[in-house]
């Protein structure tokens, strides 16, 4: 038997008027998704326990099989993993965005212009975060460069106990001052990133894409602390032979801390330019070489999100479907038997332009033991199903076990 994870992330959403009232999963063009859907089990599943913020952090993990009020001990020690930080047991790992904010001359005056600074590119941001700890990194304070606007600060001997720093995404378009954390404990990391301007604002490389018509990434901002995360092996824990299939951090870090393999995609960036096609013959090359469970993770559905794409989310979801889920569905066919999970990890919605914690839709196939669903897969069937899923991470047990 073979296992695989469709992950689109942040796929899920309410009806939008400028797509005629419907979801982008209802309005994307998904014949693979629906070609299943009426021998498949739908449902919604809830990702993000109670009192957990819903990240892609959190749930993931659900997804992956691990309980977050267990194992979860921050987004940017995962993401640290990957990046081959090694964290020793008192340090703090804090995810440093690149950003772009306007130019009012109060820091706390400013909006968050662009979450991601226009989409910088990983060697532009490798520069910039090399600047950065030159002129601010210290004995306590190290910067690490990371994938496009996603770093990491390691905090020596800090605290993850200095309430909430607000995701920039969270707030796009708004004044940062309401979302400023006044924690006495977290003054140096706000004085960071008001001075990470300094830095940043005359840098070569900000210079360059102003004159080309991009948006600078004018400041630092932290977020997304925690200490070293443990855990469990995944094939000890589940007995598959894994692979992890995704062009970000965090996901790679979940493979690298459960001891996943990892697939690079060349190519793959995490938004509508990805290798599509790379990740869907990455994940039919694994399931060749005898791997026994593949994880396709997809971000673009949740980038569009977070940037207000109404366009373009339905046609992330489009592609996922025709690029992805098609070629892996005809390869896998001609293996074994398989069992197949498509879901989100939380939604995006378009309206809000971050995450909610709302229940997810899910599809859950098994090629040796179709059972009756609905025509489609969407929001509405699984809602209609009557199934919940009330902790998401034992979907892993569900799908193993038929």
């Amino acid at each position: 038997m073979k296992y695989i994870v469709l992950l689109c992330d942040g796929m899920s959403d309410y009806p939008v008027e400028a797509l005629g009232n419907k979801t982008p999963l209802e309005y994307a063009d998904t014949p693979n998704m629906d070609a299943l859907a009426p021998y498949s089990e739908i449902g919604l599943a809830k990702t993000v326990p109670d009192g957990m913020s819903p990240g892609s952090d959190v749930a993931n993990l659900s997804v992956v099989g691990y309980d977050p009020a267990a194992y979860y001990t921050g987004r940017s020690p995962l993401e640290a993993a990957n990046m081959g930080i090694n964290l020793g047991d008192n340090d703090v790992a804090m995810r440093t965005n690149l950003v772009t904010l306007s130019d009012e001359e109060n820091f706390a005056d400013k909006t968050m212009v662009d979450y991601c600074a226009g989409d910088i590119s990983t060697a532009e941001a490798k520069e910039l975060i090399a600047a950065v700890q030159e002129a601010m990194g210290n004995e306590i304070y190290s910067f690490y460069p990371g994938v496009s606007y996603r770093h990491c600060l390691v905090w020596k001997d800090g605290t993850v106990d200095i309430g909430k720093l607000t995701p920039p995404h969270d707030i796009s378009g708004k004044v940062i001052g309401p979302y400023l954390n006044t924690n006495p404990l977290a003054k140096e990391l706000i004085a960071m990133m008001e001075q990470s301007n300094a830095v940043l604002k005359d840098h070569p490389v900000n210079l360059k894409r102003i004159a080309e018509g991009k948006r600078p990434a004018t400041h630092i901002w932290l977020w997304g602390q925690g200490s070293r995360p443990q855990l469990a092996n995944f094939e000890e824990k589940t007995g598959l032979k894994a692979t992890m299939i995704s062009a970000v951090d965090l996901l790679k870090g979940i493979a690298r801390c459960s001891d996943m393999e990892i697939a690079e995609v060349e190519g793959a960036t995490g938004y509508l330019d990805t290798n599509f096609d790379g990740k869907a013959q990455a994940a039919i090359d694994a399931l060749k070489k005898g791997q026994d469970y593949v994880y396709i993770h997809v971000e673009a559905p949740d980038e569009c999100g977070h940037r207000g794409e109404v366009e373009n989310k339905p046609k992330a979801i489009s592609i996922i479907d025709h690029k992805i889920l098609g070629p892996v569905l005809q390869a896998v066919k001609e293996m074994d038997d398989f069992t197949l999970l498509i879901m989100p990890d939380h939604p995006t919605p378009l309206s809000i332009m971050t995450h909610s914690s709302d229940p997810v839709p899910y599809l859950l196939y098994r090629s040796n033991k179709p059972v009756n669903g609905p025509k489609v897969f969407n929001e509405k069937t699984a809602t209609d199903s009557g199934i919940m899923i009330e902790k998401a991470y034992t979907l892993i047990d569900r799908m193993i076990q038929g």
